[in-house]
């Protein structure tokens, strides 16, 4: 009987670096972020907001993803212009580090409690910018962090990451929480989805061939 259909040697895992640095300037920022997507969880960062700069720090070491991000930003004015072009600056850098996705898993996601507070974050690398986000803070500030601006941070990394991103925060009455299970539940989604298949080596996860 032939085993056609059953290749005779696996395909050799792919061990490319997927490394990003992107800048972004403009007259209310200057953005500079650095990725490495298969890192240990490394971070050095300053945004000038000391809460976002927790919420990236949980990114990165919840996600394995060392990650770099220096921001000079009009927080005179406020913090709308930093966190929304943080965001976008992100985006871009994992669209980069990506690259064509062969070999990845594509779709990731995953509950993360905190105390009282549970979040749920599903993700997936379609190419097709998306973001549906259910949280209702219960506070419109966190430090210096307006609560607002949540949704505008992931809502830069959709558009320019170009994935489909589902946040909901199921439970949670302490703000602080309900930001922090997002931001660690993102990060585990990232993980989940980034990760190299080795029964997809080389192989786009699309039947359309390309994302």
């Amino acid at each position: 009987m032939s085993n056609a259909l059953i290749p005779s040697t696996a395909a050799a895992a792919d061990t490319t670096a997927r490394v990003a640095e992107v800048q972004r300037n403009t007259a209310e920022t200057r953005v500079q972020v650095r990725v490495n997507l298969d890192g240990t969880g490394k971070a050095r960062l300053n945004s000038g907001i000391g809460f976002l700069d927790h919420m990236l720090d949980q990114i990165a070491r919840h996600g394995l993803i060392d990650l770099e991000v220096e921001c000079a930003g009009d927080l005179h004015i406020d913090g709308h212009h930093t966190v929304e072009d943080i965001g976008i600056t992100l985006g871009q850098a994992f669209a980069k580090a990506v690259g064509d996705k062969k070999g990845i898993r594509r779709y990731g996601h995953a509950y993360v409690p905190l105390d009282e507070a549970l979040s749920r974050v599903v993700i997936d690398f379609s190419g097709r910018p998306g973001l549906h986000m259910d949280c209702k803070f219960t506070a419109g500030s966190i430090g210096q962090l307006d609560t607002q601006l949540v949704f505008e941070f992931f809502q830069g990394f959709v558009n320019h990451a170009g994935v489909t991103l589902h946040i909901d925060n199921l439970k949670g009455f302490n703000a602080h929480h309900q930001c922090e299970t997002i931001f660690k539940a993102f990060a585990r989604a990232l993980r989940f989805a980034l990760e190299r298949d080795e029964r997809m080596a080389g192989v786009v996860p699309s039947t359309k061939g390309s994302l």
